[in-house]
C-alpha cells in the first residue's frame, strides 16, 4: 500500500578527506512513505517515484545528477590525458570472423574510431572489398546501430535489423547484395530475434511481440507472448504468416532455424532466460504441422545439424558439462556422438563428416575435431591460453574461420583448413602498444565454503606486490555466461596507468558447466557474492592491492554483484562501479523483459524467493550512516533490458545513506541502452569518466602515456 509523501531536506555533502574538492550537495530526492506488503513483511520503497522516468520530477533529478557528475569528473586533472590515450589505443583496425555469402566473403570492419562497424563483402580476403552496409549512415551520432544480420542461402539478399538508442526493439530491412540497395520490405516490433531464411530465398522467419503503446511505455512495460512469423519478400508485414505461438505459455520465447537442406524448421522454445528448452519441428517442404521433437524443459538442447531426419544437438541432458547427441523423431532413445568430458563443451559446429568442438578448461579455450562417429581426430593448435570464437559456416564448406584473443592480445582472424587441420592467420591488428610490457597470470583461490575459484590477474611485468597498486576486480557470475580472456583497449590504458586488472570466474557462470551455473542460482545466489568477496580478499592478502586501492566493477547481472558486495562488505573496497545493474530485486520482474530472469533469481511473488532476494537486494540493504565505498553508478536512459530506475533508486538511496566523505555519483548516458550498439565515441567517454573517477576515489597519481 502507498501512503502520504514525506519530504526530506537536500543531503549535505561534507568535505572529502582526499585532495579532490568536494562536490556540492546532491540533487534533492524526496523520500516518500511508500510501503509494500510482501507476505506480511512491510518493505519501504522511498524512491518509487523514480520509476516514472519520463515524468518531470525524475527528468529534472536525472539532469541535475548528470550535471553534478560531469562537473566533478571534468575537474579531475588527468581526465583529458586519459581520454586522449584511450582514443589513441582505440584507433586500430578491427575485423569480425568472415562468413560465406554465396561466392563472397562477408565481414565487419571498423577502421578505428568509427562509431559502428561497417559490413563489407569481398571475393578475396586479402582485399577489403566493397561496403555493403554502413550503419554510421543511420544517424549522425552513431546511436542507431545494426542489431542483426542474415544472408540468404545464395548470398543475394541480406536481412538486417537496426535498433535505436540501445533499445532491444528491432526493425528488419532487406538489402539486395549486388545492387547494394534496400528492397521495400519492412518488419517492425521484433525483439530477441534472428532472421532465418528459407533456402529458396522467398522470405525469412523471425520472432516478435505485439505492437506496444506508442509512448514511453514501450521501454518500460513487460513484454509477453513471443510469436514466430514468416515474412515473404515483396509483401507488407500485415501479410506475414503466423507460424507458431503459445498463448498457454505467455513467458515462452520462440526462435527458429531452417535446416541446411531446406526441408525443416527447428523451433526453439525457452522460458525466460532459462537455458533448458523445448524443441519443435515443422516440415517446410510439406507445410506440415508443428510437432514436438525433443525435450520437456529438463535440459538444454542446441541444434547443430541434420542428416535427413537425424538431428544433432549439443545438450546438457545427463551431461551437465555438455555432450553431442543424435535424435530421431519418435525414437525412444537418443544416440550419443561425443560424450561428456572433464571440460565444459562451450560450442560445436558440423562440417561434412567432422565436428569442431570448442571447450573451456579453467575458463580458457581449447578446440577439438571429431568424426561424425565421435572419434577424436585432432586438436586445433591455438596461439596461446586465451579465447576463441567463430568456427561457423555451412556443412558443405571445407574451411572455417575463428578469432583468437587474450587480455594482452587483440583479436586476430585465422583460417582453419578442415581437411589438413592447419590454421593460417588472415588478419592481424596493428596497435601501437608494447604487449610484452604486460603479463596475465591465472591463479586459484578458495571461496568461503572452500570452492576453488579461478582468477586471471593482468598487470605490468614486475609490478610490486606491496599493496600500493590500484586494482579493478571484475565479475559477472550468472545466466550460465562464461567470462573468458578478451582484449580491451580500455584495460591496456588501465594497466599503463599502473593498475591491476583481475577477472574472477564466479559460480553462476558457465565456465564449468551447468552444475557451476546452478551453484549460483536462486537460493544459491549468495555463493556468487562470497566468491567475489573471497577474490578481493585474495588480491589483498597476496599484496596485489589494498582495500583503499581496490575497485569492483560489473555490468547488468554484474551490476547486481557489485551492489550486493559493496552493501555486504563496504569496508573491503575503495570504489564500486555498478553498471546498468539489477539493483532492486523485488521489482525487476515488473519491467520490460525482467520477468524472464525469475528462472535465475526467483520471484518476489514466491515467499521463499522473496526472503532470499530481500536478504541481498542492494537497494533494500543500504543502511543509514554506513561508510560505503566511493561509487559511480552508470546506466542508459533508453535501457529497456534492465530498466534504468534500478540505478536511479539505488543512487538516491545510497546518496541518502552514505555515512562518510566518499562520493556517490550517477552517470546517465542519453540516447543509450543496455550497451549493445553503443557508439565508439560514447564508449571512450564512458571509460574516461570511469578512470577519472577511480583517480579521484582511490587517490593515486596515474602514469598516462601521452603518445
Amino acid at each position: 500500500m502507498a501512503v502520504k509523501v514525506a519530504r526530506d531536506r537536500a543531503p549535505f555533502f561534507p568535505p572529502m578527506s582526499s585532495a579532490a574538492a568536494a562536490p556540492p550537495p546532491y540533487p534533492h530526492a524526496p523520500r516518500i512513505n511508500h510501503v509494500d506488503d510482501y507476505f506480511g513483511t512491510h518493505v519501504v520503497d522511498p524512491y518509487r517515484w523514480l520509476e516514472e522516468i519520463d515524468a518531470a520530477p525524475a527528468q529534472r533529478w536525472i539532469a541535475e545528477q548528470n550535471a553534478l557528475t560531469e562537473r566533478v569528473l571534468a575537474a579531475v586533472p588527468q581526465r583529458a590525458a586519459i581520454c586522449s590515450r584511450l582514443t589513441t589505443l582505440w584507433n586500430y583496425e578491427r575485423r569480425s570472423v568472415p562468413e560465406k555469402a554465396g561466392n563472397l566473403y562477408a565481414y565487419f570492419r571498423n577502421t578505428g574510431l568509427q562509431n559502428q562497424a561497417v559490413l563489407y563483402v569481398t571475393r578475396d580476403l586479402a582485399e577489403p572489398g566493397r561496403v555493403l552496409l554502413d550503419p554510421n549512415t543511420f544517424s549522425t551520432d552513431g546511436t542507431v546501430a545494426l542489431s542483426g544480420a542474415s544472408f540468404s542461402d545464395d548470398g543475394t539478399r541480406l536481412a538486417y535489423s537496426i535498433s535505436a538508442s540501445g533499445s532491444d526493439w528491432q526493425e528488419w530491412h532487406v538489402r539486395d547484395v549486388a545492387a547494394g540497395a534496400d528492397l521495400p520490405d519492412l518488419v517492425r516490433w521484433a525483439k530477441f530475434s534472428s532472421a532465418s531464411w528459407r533456402r529458396d530465398g522467398s522470405g525469412f522467419y523471425y520472432s516478435r511481440y505485439d505492437e506496444p503503446p506508442q509512448d514511453a511505455r514501450q521501454f518500460k512495460d513487460t513484454t509477453y507472448f513471443h510469436k514466430l512469423y514468416f515474412h515473404r519478400l515483396g509483401t507488407p508485414q500485415s501479410a506475414d504468416v503466423l507460424v507458431y505461438e503459445r498463448p498457454d505459455h505467455k513467458d515462452w520465447s520462440l526462435g527458429a532455424t531452417t535446416t541446411e537442406d531446406g526441408r525443416f524448421l527447428i523451433i526453439d522454445a525457452t522460458r525466460g532466460s532459462d537455458r533448458n528448452n523445448r524443441v519443435f519441428l515443422k516440415d517446410i517442404a510439406s507445410d506440415g504441422p508443428v510437432t514436438a521433437l525433443i525435450g520437456d524443459g529438463e535440459a538444454s538442447y542446441e541444434y547443430l545439424a541434420n542428416d535427413a531426419t537425424t538431428f544433432y544437438f549439443r545438450t546438457t541432458r545427463d551431461a551437465p558439462r555438455g555432450r553431442i547427441i543424435a535424435v530421431e523423431p519418435g525414437a525412444a532413445a537418443v544416440r550419443e556422438i561425443v560424450p561428456q568430458s572433464d571440460d565444459s563443451l562451450d560450442a560445436a559446429s558440423f562440417f561434412g563428416d567432422a565436428i569442431v568442438a570448442q571447450y573451456l578448461r579453467d575458463a580458457r579455450a581449447f578446440v577439438r575435431v571429431y568424426g561424425i562417429d565421435g572419434r577424436l581426430l585432432r586438436d586445433v593448435v591455438l596461439p596461446g591460453l586465451g579465447s576463441v570464437g567463430g568456427f561457423g559456416g555451412k556443412r558443405s564448406e571445407r574451411e572455417t574461420f575463428y578469432t583468437y584473443t587474450s587480455y594482452t592480445e587483440p583479436a586476430s582472424i585465422y583460417r582453419y583448413d578442415l581437411a589438413g587441420g592447419l590454421s593460417s592467420r588472415v588478419f592481424a591488428p596493428q596497435l601501437a602498444y608494447d604487449a610484452d610490457a604486460f603479463v596475465s597470470e591465472q591463479m586459484f583461490y578458495a571461496s568461503k565454503d572452500g570452492t576453488r575459484i579461478p582468477m586471471i590477474v593482468t598487470s605490468k611485468r614486475g609490478v610490486a606486490r606491496d599493496g600500493t597498486a590500484p586494482a579493478i576486480l571484475y565479475g559477472y557470475g550468472g545466466f550460465d555466461i562464461s567470462v573468458t580472456p578478451a582484449f580491451s583497449s580500455a584495460v591496456i590504458v588501465w594497466l599503463e596507468m599502473g593498475g591491476i586488472y583481475a577477472v574472477a570466474n564466479l559460480r553462476g557462470g558457465g565456465e564449468y558447466g551447468e552444475a557451476w551455473h546452478e551453484a549460483g542460482m536462486k537460493t544459491q545466489r549468495q555463493n556468487v557474492f562470497d566468491d567475489f568477496i573471497a577474490g578481493a580478499e585474495y588480491l589483498i592478502a597476496e599484496g596485489w592491492t589494498s582495500p583503499a586501492k581496490l575497485a569492483i566493477h560489473g555490468g547488468s547481472n554484474g551490476g547486481l554483484l557489485v551492489g550486493a558486495c559493496m552493501t555486504q562488505r563496504p569496508e573491503l573496497f575503495g570504489a564500486a562501479l555498478p553498471s546498468v545493474g539489477v539493483l532492486d530485486m523485488l521489482r525487476f520482474e515488473r519491467f520490460t523483459i525482467g520477468w524472464a530472469w525469475t528462472s535465475e533469481y526467483g520471484s518476489a511473488d514466491d515467499p521463499d524467493d522473496f526472503r532470499t532476494m530481500l536478504a541481498y537486494s542492494p537497494y533494500h540493504n543500504l543502511r543509514d550512516g554506513v561508510c560505503y565505498p566511493s561509487t559511480l553508478i552508470t546506466t542508459g536512459d533508453h535501457d529497456d533490458r534492465v530498466f534504468p530506475a534500478h540505478s536511479f533508486k539505488f543512487a538516491a538511496a545510497l546518496q541518502h545513506a552514505q555515512g562518510c566523505d566518499n562520493p556517490v555519483l550517477l552517470r546517465v548516458e542519453m540516447k543509450a541502452g543496455h550497451g549493445a550498439g553503443k557508439p565508439t565515441s560514447k564508449l571512450i567517454d564512458e571509460v574516461a569518466d570511469r578512470y577519472a573517477f577511480l583517480v579521484l576515489a582511490l587517490g593515486f597519481e596515474p602514469t598516462v602515456d601521452r603518445r
